[in-house]
């Protein structure tokens, strides 16, 4: 079968399009066959190996312990393990699994769920890993709640705009904080009011959030909590800026956590798991007309290079799906 992957950690440059064997499948997996694969920052960081601290997380010191490039997927079932029951052949699903960037991939049965019926295969691709993201920052860790102000900071990217949506789908009032080219696109996602942060500043005091879903991950800590309410709720989600060791997640896990101990204001990091439940409730909210993914860009599987070139810049708009 034809892949995209690299057998070092690099820039684009480094993935080749390349000839492997079918994976077999484990009892506890099903066998896709692959029709599109969401592409995203979280794919950047897999193939550079940075920060370091991703290498330190599981997938290889000193090279990728999967050569195969890949999370986000969606399919069609081609086999299932002895001991899967919710799945059978022929079953259109999405969800997350280890090299997706291949005509077919082996995914655990609890990381995918039948795919949306109103989502194409493409649009479905793209859901599961920032989709789930948005959903246990907003509900799990936000504890989001009708009637509260929430601000999603990066509101037109992969995690964002599924956040303005899912947030509307709550009950909150929403603003959203992007670049000036996708002001239009933020308001089409339902946000009740977006701010230019290329010209306005969100923490200028005008007003506070009951809750802020930062996604953008490069303001200090300080000055986002001076958008914050007294009493409100900040939650981190990832890791982008700092150095190449940590990254990010030193301002999100370790500042975080300290500060939260002595300020009133809950400070929250957010590590998120593609986990069938909730892959089932974004499932639900799509065929309910609730949230509808935005695919930035199109391409096919032997120039998913050219895509991921830029993958780290962070003023994407939606995701981008590599189609096989």
């Amino acid at each position: 079968m034809k892949a995209v992957a690299r057998t070092m950690y690099g820039s684009a440059d480094v993935l080749e399009f390349v000839d492997v064997n079918k994976p077999a499948v484990a009892d506890d997996e099903i066998l896709i066959r692959v029709h599109a694969a969401g592409a995203g920052p979280e794919v950047w960081h897999l193939m550079t190996g940075l920060p370091y601290l991703v290498r330190v997380m599981g997938f290889g010191l000193r090279k990728p312990k999967n050569p195969i490039l890949g999370t986000d997927v969606a399919g069609v079932v081609e086999a299932v393990g002895r001991e899967v029951t919710e799945l059978r052949i022929g079953d259109a699903v999405f969800g997350t699994c280890a090299g997706s960037f291949a005509e077919y991939a082996c995914a655990r049965a609890d990381h995918v769920a039948p795919k949306p019926t109103n989502l194409t295969l493409e649009q479905a691709a793209v859901l599961p890993t920032s989709g789930c993201t948005a959903l246990q920052g907003l509900h799990d860790v936000g504890r989001i709640e009708a009637g509260q102000s929430v601000l999603i900071i990066g509101a037109s990217g992969g995690v964002g705009t599924f956040a303005v949506q899912l947030a509307k789908a709550f009950g909150a009032e929403v603003t959203g904080v992007c670049r000036t080219d996708a002001i239009d696109l933020v308001r089409s996602l339902g946000a009740d009011h977006v701010i230019d942060y290329t010209s306005d500043d969100f923490a200028d005091g005008a007003r506070r959030y009951d809750l802020i879903l930062d996604t953008a991950g490069r303001r200090s800590l300080t000055h986002l909590r001076r958008a914050l309410s007294p009493h409100g709720t900040l939650v981190i989600v990832g890791g982008e800026g700092g150095g190449k060791w940590t990254g990010g997640f030193e301002r999100q896990i370790v500042r975080a956590t300290l500060l939260s101990v002595v300020v009133p204001q809950r400070l929250r990091p957010l590590t998120s798991t593609a986990r069938r439940k909730d892959l089932l409730v974004l499932k639900e909210f799509a065929e309910d007309g609730k949230l509808t993914p935005v695919v930035s860009k199109s391409c096919p599987l032997r120039e998913a290079a050219k895509v991921l070139s830029d993958a780290d810049e962070g003023h994407g708009r939606g995701k981008v799906v590599i189609t096989i």
